[in-house]
């Protein structure tokens, strides 16, 4: 499976929360709406999910994983080095 690139992610999600806090600050603009409909749209493809509660979730999972993965130490194969 294809994975979005942990800096999309991590803007798909700034982005969604930012218009989600303009929309409850009582700014109802059509704008506003219609672009966190669009993030979240791309949110769930960029996740393979259908809805924008479950792509949030796996976009964090998926980060998580990202920082875990670059915390471990590099592994060290024949012939790639002293190790």
């Amino acid at each position: 499976m294809l994975m979005a690139h942990p800096d999309v992610l991590r803007t798909l999600i700034d982005q969604y929360e930012t218009l989600g806090l303009l929309h409850t600050e009582g700014a109802d603009d059509p704008e506003v709406r219609q672009r966190r409909e669009d993030v979240a749209y791309t949110l769930c493809v960029a996740t393979g999910t259908r809805d924008v509660d479950a792509a949030l979730a796996a976009a964090r999972r998926q980060l998580n994983g990202v920082g875990a993965f670059l915390d471990q130490p590099a592994r060290r194969g024949p012939g790639r080095g002293p190790g």
